[in-house]
């Protein structure tokens, strides 16, 4: 018998591998921080020996959920500019307010506290892109979360850079602080093309072309922001990326809600991923991505909470409810996108718009062990037909019993445990105090 670290066992095993193969009375060996096997219970009991146990016969293991576009640090500002259009929203309201505000103590504490919402509702690998992301990058790392993340380039001054070049100095500093870390990513995050100039689109091109790393930028949030593009760049928003040389497998948009066929043809055809995000566009009234048409096209489309500002919660499981129901609505057609096909988004497509579906996404032998414990024997959830339905219809991040992240017992039982949620809490509060007197008439 083999000896391994941790054996899980459940009533239902979900893979999400490319198969989709599922297990009735399934488990799973882990070693270090990766997986050894995955099959029928029988199996595994019989093959390994582990150090620790875990055996809840009414439970749900699957591949941690991936939250493919967030501003973690932005819990510090949740509900603060709520019910606006986007860009009064952002102008207006959350600019200024970073403005006075961020700093590194607070990126910390708000990233802090965004790692202990997401591993309480499943969430094993976010996408972020905000202000100080040294600063998530250690908040992250220290509450043994992966991630991918990147500074925020803009053409004019942040809390943290005064100048485009400052900021790319900034964000390669990052990618050599962070080489060969095993949980902290990467990425190359010009924040939009209105945001953005031409060179400093070029140059962000060049740096992630240098160290060969992803590159990602909000896209298309808006009819108005295409208008506005339009108009400023005199050709289609993703015409003038093609012509930047963004179009390529390394390259990742969020929103996408104003893509046109045209667009979401150039997307598929150079390999370009989309993020959904269908509670901040909803919040915003932004409008509703063509979300199922990308993924005819055979574009390949995650998901994500957006920030906690425009939200405003980090739930990946509350998002995939909304996201299915939502195109169903929209297209007037119960059957567009079906639940297994939001949970695909939210876990192994998602890991691949972040190019990181090698690694993790899907429970197979060789890969990080992210894993989720579901307490599925609750009232809401019972009885149990269809596991996939369940997690997108009915199962709440409340429901997450346990998370390990590459091999790593990150919450047991309910309890946080990398994450002192209380001290955090506190932290955060206090600093809202300082954000409340800043906004003050």
């Amino acid at each position: 018998m083999e000896q391994v670290d941790t054996i899980l066992l459940g009533e239902w095993l979900l893979t999400m591998d490319e198969g989709d193969t599922r297990y009735r009375n399934g488990g799973l060996a882990i070693r270090g921080d990766r997986i050894v096997a995955a099959g029928a219970r029988e199996d595994i009991v019989r093959q390994y020996s582990g150090k620790e146990t875990v055996d809840m016969p009414q439970g749900l293991i699957m591949p941690g959920l991936v939250n493919s576009h967030t501003h973690a640090a932005m819990t510090c500002f949740r509900g603060i500019a709520d019910d606006l259009p986007l860009m009064d929203w952002l102008n207006s309201y959350i600019f200024p307010a970073e403005a006075k505000n961020v700093n590194p103590e607070l990126a910390y504490w708000g990233s802090l506290l965004a790692c202990a919402e997401m591993i309480l509702s499943g969430t094993t690998t976010f996408c972020d892109m905000y202000i100080f992301e040294e600063e998530t990058a250690r908040a992250a790392r220290e509450a043994g979360m992966r991630c991918l993340l990147g500074e925020v380039l803009f053409d004019f001054p942040s809390p943290c850079v005064k100048t485009p070049k400052e900021g790319l100095e900034y964000t390669e500093r990052l990618i050599r602080n962070w080489a060969g870390d095993p949980l902290v990513n990467i990425v190359v995050e010009p924040h939009a093309l209105y945001t953005c100039s031409p060179s400093l689109l070029r140059d962000a091109g060049k740096l992630a072309e240098k160290h060969q790393v992803p590159i990602a930028t909000h896209l298309l949030e808006t009819d108005g922001e295409r208008t506005m593009l339009e108009e400023k760049l005199g050709r289609k928003p993703v015409h003038f990326l093609r012509d930047l040389g963004y179009l390529h497998e390394r390259f990742f948009a969020f929103h996408g809600v104003a893509m046109d066929e045209e667009d979401i043809g150039l997307f598929a055809r150079h390999g370009c991923g989309v993020v959904h995000n269908p509670e901040s566009n909803m919040k915003l009234a932004s409008g509703v991505a063509p979300v199922s048409a990308m993924i005819k096209a055979g574009v390949t489309v995650g998901l994500g909470t957006d920030g906690c500002a425009s939200n405003n919660n980090l739930d990946m499981l509350q998002e995939m409810d909304t996201a299915a129901k939502l195109e169903k609505s929209a297209r007037l057609d119960p059957t567009i996108l079906s639940a297994g096909t939001v949970l695909r988004m939210a876990t192994i497509q998602g890991a691949k718009v972040l190019g990181m579906d090698h690694l993790i996404g899907s429970i197979e032998a060789g890969k990080k062990a992210d894993i989720l414990l579901i307490d599925m024997r609750k009232p809401h959830l019972t009885p149990l037909y269809n596991p996939a339905s369940h997690l997108v219809y009915a199962v709440s991040g409340a429901d997450v019993d346990s998370v390990w992240i590459a091999g790593r017992r990150v919450l047991e039982n309910r309890k946080l445990m990398t994450v002192d949620g209380e001290a955090v809490m506190d932290r955060v509060r206090h600093i809202s105090n300082r954000i409340s007197r800043s906004l003050a008439p």
